[in-house]
Order: structure tokens, then sequence, then C-alpha cells
């Protein structure tokens, strides 16, 4: 026992040593192992496990330099998986706004903040300084979204002033099944308390006064300016570039640009920043050459990074300042400072920093496709160009910005290629084509054109700008529309289980902050969570909260019970099974029968009956001979089977049922996501 014991110790230190764990590059890992952990909870922490995980991380950080050196990892771990708990929990709370507990309808009024479109294609508008009738203003929610189905009347909505109409507004939904994307939790950190929609015209109580919402009024003038001089889809996309604001775009064009993985063009993330950022530097360089005061200065370097650091952080603010873009800023603000203090500017540290400060600002980002994609982008670039250092002498001088391009593209796309996946459901197998045809004439067109548009704008002749912007645009449009077309262009894949992203982000760090042998253990941990996401099942019967809608799994695919309502729980079901196709093509299928409004679904050896309308549900007798009974209506009578009425659904949510050898196994939304602030599980700590 003693020699396995010393053994172990001998094993431990050589790793700690070969390993390099003291790197400030296992600081956002840790941190965000916290972060994972606090949102992974069944149960809200109590103020004692708060203060409990700052004194840990306050002990850790402050007494870590007095441990041995082979024990320090392992504390200054703790310390950042402790603090990672109390910031998730922190920004959790700080967050809290009133949220509906009810469903309304009646007058709304608010300040409009944001215009954008919903998955229908509708205008949605988010709305800040609510008023609904007879509501405690305590009580009322500090932002409520709605969609506008209904005419608009002579009222073109304009961010900034406040507006009236009377709608249905109900709680933020939650997952539209068990282990599915947590909209209410997405909800809480925005502090969106309602969401709805109104069919009726809206009237303007207030047009814009001048005072507050300032930055967003003059994004929503300089979008329309934009869209006034480049007419069509191009203005739509060069306003998403710009601005930030996609309430133009086209559901055909979005459909396109995802088909042949370029939306992230059209994301203000760190392909725009760094291009942006990128110009202006190279540029305020070669004119502090050609000026004379500055052209012998050391210090021209260090006031073009600062300069371009200006020029990014008015194009935050003019974004409006979303996480993605904030994300972005500060990857970027690191790498520019590094310049300023004569440091190596593209590092794994960098990047590290870049993580950490971005955690801390918004650990829910963490569960997101943009900070997952983007970071992995980022870490894959520096891996990459980091081992072809001095290689790329070898080519040709007109060479070099080719080969970079396509090496670019090639690991970026590889590296965000299970993200994407995960989360939308799709590869795009011409991906890397399109992004070489395009994003070098993003950056050497399209974001210089952007840049002299800004400028120009001043003096009146934007055009000039705007027309090299046009034609860089209408090429990427081109691509897009031209390449979407291709055979075989998109596949749809499983959606998988959430340790299975899990494993593969394990695994890639681990292969890139370890060395030796120890970067077989990753390659194994990344091939075990590909063969877990090869061999995911899907439920065999799904059940929206609504209680209208079921799905059953069969050979042709899931079947659905209706063809029409409930819409986006049954796209969503449909693409997670990784075939996504019409609800009305879905509602075709065999596997349920259905019988006015008696929808049966048969398995092996349980039958389940779904009832909708109240009448229905009183002229059935007992359960009609069912296992468990669903309804979109509250059962008043003992039933004698299982009763899952809509009463029930609203606090379990969607269910997902597989039968086993001992009967039905229901798991519900509720009992994935747990007890939690923003299902009103948990109520804030303050």
């Amino acid at each position: 026992m003693i020699e396995m014991r010393i053994r172990f110790i001998s094993l431990w230190r050589t790793f700690v040593e070969t390993q390099n764990l003291y790197s400030m590059c296992w600081a956002p890992v840790w941190y965000g192992v916290g972060i994972a952990w606090y949102f992974k909870l069944p149960v809200e922490p109590s103020v004692t496990v708060f203060l409990f995980c700052i004194v840990v991380a306050a002990f850790g950080a402050i007494y870590s330099g007095r441990t041995e050196w082979s024990i320090r990892p392992l504390v200054l771990g703790i310390a950042l998986i402790s603090g990672g708990m109390a910031i998730a929990q922190f920004r959790a709370n700080s967050v809290s706004a009133p949220v509906l507990s009810f469903r309304y309808y009646g007058p709304i009024e608010g300040r409009i903040i944001a215009i954008d479109r919903s998955e229908s294609g509708a205008t949605r508008l988010t709305l800040d300084q609510v008023v609904l009738s007879r509501f405690d203003p305590r009580r009322t929610p500090a932002k409520v979204r709605i969609s506008l189905h209904g005419t608009l009347g002579l009222l073109d909505p304009d961010v900034g002033s406040t507006v009236m109409t009377t709608g249905h507004l109900s709680p933020p939904p939650g997952p539209v099944e068990p282990g599915g994307f947590d909209f209410q939790r997405h909800a809480w950190f925005g502090r969106i308390g309602a969401v709805g929609y109104t069919r009726n015209p809206l009237v303007r109580l207030r047009s814009y006064e001048g005072s507050g919402q300032m930055l967003a009024r003059f994004r929503y003038d300089l979008s329309r300016g934009i869209q006034t001089r480049m007419e069509g889809d191009k203005g739509a996309v060069a306003t998403a570039i710009i601005t930030g604001d996609r309430s133009a775009m086209g559901s055909d064009v979005l459909a396109n640009l995802r088909a042949t993985n370029l939306a992230h063009l059209l994301a203000i993330s760190g392909l725009h920043m760094g291009l942006l950022t990128g110009v202006v530097f190279g540029a305020l360089r070669v004119f502090m050459l050609l000026a004379p005061v500055t052209r012998f200065s050391r210090n021209a370097k260090k006031f073009a990074a600062v300069g371009a650091l200006c020029v990014g952080a008015a194009y935050l603010a003019l974004s409006g300042g979303n996480v993605a873009t904030i994300r972005a800023f500060i990857m970027v603000g690191v790498v520019l400072s590094a310049v300023v203090l004569d440091r190596r500017a593209i590092t794994l540290r960098a990047v590290a920093i870049a993580a950490v400060i971005v955690l801390s600002l918004y650990p829910e980002d963490l569960l997101g496709p943009g900070f997952q994609m983007s970071f992995a982008a980022t870490v894959g670039l520096v891996v990459a160009f980091n081992a072809l250092r001095g290689q790329l002498r070898r080519f040709p001088s007109w060479m070099r910005p080719v080969f970079a391009v396509f090496i670019s593209s090639l690991v970026a796309g590889l590296a965000t290629a299970p993200f994407a996946a995960a989360h939308f459901n799709q590869i795009s197998h011409y991906g890397l084509i399109a992004n070489l045809l395009c994003v070098p004439i993003m950056g050497v067109l399209v974001m210089p054109a952007a840049v002299l548009s800004a400028v120009l704008w001043l003096f009146g002749m934007e055009s000039i700008g705007l027309f090299l912007m046009d034609m860089g645009l209408s090429w990427i449009l081109f691509v897009a529309q031209n390449i979407s077309q291709w055979p075989g262009a998109v596949s749809h894949v499983v959606a998988p289980k959430p340790y299975v992203l899990g494993g593969i982000a394990i695994g890639g760090l681990l292969f890139v902050l370890t060395t030796g042998k120890f970067r077989i253990g990753a390659i194994i941990i990344i091939c075990v969570a590909y063969i877990s996401w090869s061999k995911t099942e899907r439920p065999e019967l799904l059940v929206s909260d609504s209680g209208s809608l079921i799905g059953a799994m069969n050979k042709e695919g899931r079947a659905l019970s209706k063809p029409r309502g409930d819409g986006f729980a049954a796209d969503s079901w449909l693409e997670n099974d990784g075939a996504p196709v019409d609800q009305s093509v879905a509602a075709e299928r065999p596997g349920l029968f259905q019988s006015g409004r008696l929808v049966t679904a048969v398995l092996p050896n349980s039958v389940i009956i779904q009832v909708s309308g109240r009448t229905a549900l009183d002229a059935l007798v007992g359960c009609g001979g069912a296992d468990l009974l669903i309804s979109n209506q509250t059962v008043e009578v003992e039933r004698p089977c299982d009763v899952y009425d809509i009463s029930r659904l609203r606090q379990t949510g969607a269910l997902a049922i597989d039968e086993t050898s001992s009967g039905l196994r229901i798991t519900t939304a509720r009992g994935v996501t747990g007890e939690r602030l923003w299902n009103k599980g948990a109520e804030p700590l303050w």
C-alpha cells in the first residue's frame, strides 16, 4: 500500500511538471467547470452555498502560493471551480425581474427597445417600461416580447417610441422536450418576463423624445438609412453586419447562408470585430508611416493599436452591445493590449484571459452556441498557426494569403462543426468552399468599404463606400444561393445528449493543453463522445407542455397528432430527430390513430390517449382503455389511469415517454431542469 501511494505521488508530480498545470490556459477550464456545475444543479443553491463558494475561492487564491508546488494546481483548480459557481449564482440572482405567472389578455403598453423577426417571419418587438392593465408595477415584467401577427395599420414601429396594443401574454415557455433548449433560462438572463402576440394594430402614444435609448435610436436610424441606399437583400445583410439589425432579413436568404455555413458573416462577432480593427490598425499604421511627425516613432504601432481599440469600442456600442459582440471586443481588446505592452498578441494565454473575462460578465453564455463556437474556432486557429509557424515561408509570396485563408477556413470549420451540428442539427458539406469564396471578399472589400462609408458619411459621400460594399455582398449572396442548391448541400443530425458536447469539449481541451501520452487519452474521450452521439436514441413519444400535441417515433420518422398548432414544439422535435420536415407532412405519417379529438398511441405493451377539448374529455369514459391519459383540459374527476392534464403539465413541462420492461418511463422537462430561479422553482436571494 505504501509503495502504491509513493508511486501515485511520483506519477502525479511528473504529470504536474510535464503538463504545465500552472499555465493560465487552465484557468477558464476550471472556471467553466464551476459555472457548468451551477447550471446543472437540480435545485437552486442557498445563500449558505454561495458564501461557502466565495470563502473557498478566496482561501484558495490567497494560500495557493504557500502550498507545495505539486499540490498548488489542485488548490487553484478548486478555487476556480468555487469561484465559477459563485459568479454564476451571483449573476442569476442579480438579473432577477418579475415574471408573469398566468396568461394575460388585455392592453399592453411599453417603449420599443428592439425590433427583430420571429422564426415564423413575423415582426417582433421587445418593450421595456411596460404597463399592463390592473397590474401592480412591482409585479409587472421589466421587458416583454410580442410578435405582430395582424396588420400594423398606419404605424411603422420605430425604436424609442412608446406604443400600445391589445394582445396575449404568457410566461416564457420551458423546453419543448426534456433536455431541450431552455428558453425560460434564456429569458431570465435577458430580463424578459413575458412573451406573446397581438393581432391588433399598434397605437403610438409617444414618439421618440430624444432622451433614453439614444444609441438604440441611432442604430435604428442608421439601419433605415442603409436600407434606403441599398435596397433588397443586400441592404438587409449590410444592416446586419453594421448594426446587428436583422429585422429586414428574408427567411430564404438566411436559410441559404445557414446551408452554406456563411451565417456567421451576419453575426457581429470575432470575424467582424477582428476584420474591422485589423483594417483600422493597418490604415493607422500606414498613415503614421507617411506622416512626418510619427514616421520614425517607435510607438506608432502602439498608437495604431489604441486607435483600433477605440474604433472597436465604437463598433461595439453601435451594434447594440449584445453578448457575442462584447465577447469579440474583449478578445480583440486582449490582443491589442498585448501589442501596446509589447507582448505576443495571439497566444492561448490571451484567449484564456478573454474567456475568463467573458465568463465573469456573462457566465450563462457558457451554455450557448456563440461562446462555444467562437472560442473553439479561436483556440483551433491559434494552435494551428503556432504549429505552422515558419512553414508559410516555404510558399511563394502570392500563395501565402491563399494558404492562410484555406487553413483558417478548414480549422475553424472543423473546430466549430460539432457545436454547430449539436445546436442547429445540420451539417453544411460545402461550407469550406463557400467560406473560401466569401471570407476573403469580406475581409478585403466588405469591411474596408464599411469603414470607408462611415468616414465618408460625415461628408455626405457615403454612397462610394456603400457601392463597394454592395459589390462584395452581391458576390456573397450569389455564392450562398448557388451552393445551397447543390445536391447534398446539407445533412441533418440527431440532437446529442448534453454529456456528448461536454466530452468533445473536454477531449479537445485536453488535447490542446497536454502533451505526450495524455493526448492519446484526449483522442479516446473525443471518439467515445462521437460514438455515443451516433448511438443516440430519441424518445418513443413526446408530449408538448400544452397537452395539445404528441409525437410518436416510427420507422418513417416521428408522426405528429395534428398538422397545425404548437408549431415551435413540432419543428423542434423534428429537427432534434435529425429529420426536419413540414409539420403537415409529419401529421400524415402512420403511428397514431385519430378518432375525432382523441389520438391514440400504441406502444408494444402500453396505450396512451391524448384528448383535446372539454367536450371530448367529458365524453370519454374512464381512460378509454389507456394506461396514460393526456389532455389540454383540466381533468376534474378521478380516472383509473395516470393522468397528465393541463394543470399537471404546467408543473412538469413537456414529457418524453419510453417503454421499458418495468413499464412506462416518463421524463419531465421540469425534472431535468430542476427547481431553479428561471422556472419559478426558487426565489432570488436578494
